[in-house]
Parts: structure tokens; sequence; C-alpha cells
């Protein structure tokens, strides 16, 4: 949906960076606990970096972004791809949506599942953004980069919309289940903030207004809650810090929580207090858990797994055991299967790809 850019990006550099340093921990160093919540689980994409893969309304396909250097890209792009013809399948290329122009992020299927809506720099320069210096003082850093809006194109590229046009940073957009909303985060009122409108780019409300970044929001499956990661400076030197990073389009993401409320915003609730970075969360099929991915939970700060954890923050599972990066849940609409990005099974690259699995609750 850590879409962006705020979203996997900076995983994947810090992963990059650490793997250098540390170069046998893209492999199991300890024979894993099972993970008992999944089972039949299948490979969907080979090589690369390829995550924030999210279902279609049918449950037929997956639309994702991926660098994959075998395709010729120089960053991000968006892509779609039919999962029954992807499982375990090396030679299945999926269908190029975003045109391979600018930087892309945070794609997700709209309503009849013939359109997708996605992040693109494509505005601002036909090529890649450059990365900034992403690691300062011992800290790792997202960039936001203020040309990202928000396109609608379909299955076969071609752009039928443009959503968003204002200056700054709009990315990380996802629908209701009802088809009725657009969810996202944007840097139009100063800070980064969730924002809700009509598929047509109308209507426009901003639901949070707490110093901070907010983004990777979800709707419930019922449409009437949203879940999303925030981080929240609270001392004055956090306080500057956060906004002296964020007039130079960056963000530190080491220090977020898990947060729920109302789909119009009211009545907001933290759900995690674990400290270091819980992030990329997704209602589990009842609307009563969430799922995440954290490093709460790691003495070097890079393991992250998925954990699941009740409404009302008690119950706290470990979902996944396997390699280093885990991340990006999310359930099909059916709630029979799960779909996921790690770093497992990749001979010891850095390689992070696509999987899916049953769900057995």
């Amino acid at each position: 949906m850590l879409k962006h850019t705020l979203s996997v990006l900076f995983f994947f550099l810090a992963l990059t960076f650490l793997a250098a340093q540390h170069p046998h921990t893209t492999a199991e160093e300890a024979p894993a606990k099972p993970e008992t919540h999944l089972r039949n689980i299948r490979q969907l994409t080979f090589g690369g970096d390829n995550a924030e893969a999210y279902w279609s309304p049918n449950g037929e396909w997956l639309t994702f972004q991926s660098n994959n250097p075998a395709w010729g890209l120089q960053c991000d792009q968006i892509f779609a791809m039919e999962v029954e013809k992807a499982a375990n399948n090396e030679t299945y290329r999926p269908k190029p949506i975003s045109g391979g122009l600018g930087r892309t992020t945070c794609s997700y299927f709209m309503p009849g599942n013939k359109q997708i809506i996605y992040a693109s720099t494509v505005a601002g320069a036909d090529t890649c953004p450059p990365v900034p210096n992403l690691r300062r003082d011992g800290k790792y850093l997202w960039p936001i980069y203020p040309s990202y809006d928000l396109y609608v194109a379909d299955l076969n590229g071609k752009v039928v919309k443009r959503l968003t046009d204002d200056p700054g940073y709009d990315a990380e957009a996802v629908l209701s289940p009802k088809g009725d909303k657009i969810l996202f985060t944007s840097t139009r009122s100063g800070d980064l903030e969730l924002w809700t409108m009509d598929l047509d780019g109308s209507n426009l409300k901003q639901i949070t207004f707490d110093l901070g970044y907010d983004g990777g929001a979800f709707f419930s499956p019922d449409g009437s809650k949203i879940v999303f990661r925030a981080s929240r400076p609270k001392t004055d030197e956090e306080i500057e810090e956060y906004r002296n990073l964020l007039k130079q389009g960056l963000v530190a993401p080491t220090n977020m929580e898990i947060f729920v409320c109302n789909a119009d915003g009211t009545d907001l609730q933290q759900i995690t207090h674990l400290g270091k970075a819980n992030w990329a969360p997704y209602f589990h099929p009842s609307g009563k858990k969430i799922l995440f991915s954290s490093n709460h939970a790691s003495e070097r700060g890079y393991d992250f797994q998925i954990y699941m954890i009740n409404l009302d923050g008690t119950g706290l599972e470990q979902i996944t055991t396997r390699s280093i990066f885990n991340s990006f849940p999310m359930f099909s609409p059916d709630g029979k299967k799960i779909a996921w990005s790690s770093n497992r099974d990749n001979n010891g690259t850095r390689d992070t790809n696509v999987f899916v699995a049953d769900w057995v609750d």
C-alpha cells in the first residue's frame, strides 16, 4: 500500500544496506517455527523487489509494484498479474500498467476489476526521480516526492483520468469495499494526513489532523473503519526534526504504531504500543483483528515479521517466521487467501517477492 515514496522503498534500501553488513542475513539462521496460519504457500514473482500486492474485487488478480531489472526497470513500476497463472511460474510476465515513466507506487484496483489507481511522479519528469541520501545521523529516511499524483489506468496501461494535481505528495490510495470512496495520504494541508474523496476526485475531506506521518491506510471489510500506520513526534526535539525533514521532502519512519478510527476519522484509537516500526496494517476478514508488519522483536532492527492483534490491542500473535522481511499482508475478498511480500526462498540474493497462501484461522 512501507505504496511512497512512503512505501517499500525505505525498507528495501535498508535491507540492502544491512545485508551488505551481514551477508548471511537473507537466509534463515535457525530452523523457523511453523507458520500455522499459512497453507499451500506459492511464489508469484521471481526477482527484484516486488511489493504491495493488492487483490482485485473478484479475487483473480493482484496489482503490485516492481523494480525487477530483468524487465528493464530503473525504478518501481506498476503491474497486474493473474494469480493462478503466476503461481510458481517463473516464466510468467505480468501486465505492465504504469508505462515505465517516472516512479510509481501504491496501486489498487478500482470497482469492476478493469481499472487501477496508482501514484506516479510522471508529471514532474518522465525519468525516475533522484533518490536522496536516505541515511543520515544513523537514521533511515523516506523521500516524499512532491510530484506524486494519483492516476487511474485501464489494464492495457492507458491513463483514463488524473485524479489529483495539487502541489505536494498524493499517494497511497486504496478503495472502500463499498466502492464509493478513495482513501489516500496527502501533504496538501501541510502535513502527511489521511484524506478521502469520491471516485471522480471530488468531495475531498481530511480525516486525520495530528502532527506526524499518517499513511498506509486500509478500510475494514465493511467499510466502517480505517487502520493505518502513524508517527507521533512528542518532544520539542522530535517535532522540530519531523518538521525540518518534511520541508526537505523526507520522513524518518523508524518509530511508527498502528491506529484505527472510524471511516470519517472519529474515535481515533492507538492499537499498538510496541516501539520501533509497526506498519503495513490490514484488517482480518472478521474485522476484529489486524495484521501488520513489525520489527519490534528484532535485536538488530531489520527483522520484519507479520503479526496479528485484536482491535483492543490484546492477543498479539506472530504469523510469519521465515526470512528477515515479511510485510504487506492483504486478504483476498473472500477471506480465504492472503498475499504478502517476503525475501524467503531468494537463494541468498536480496530479492523480495510476492507470495500467496491459503489462510487458516
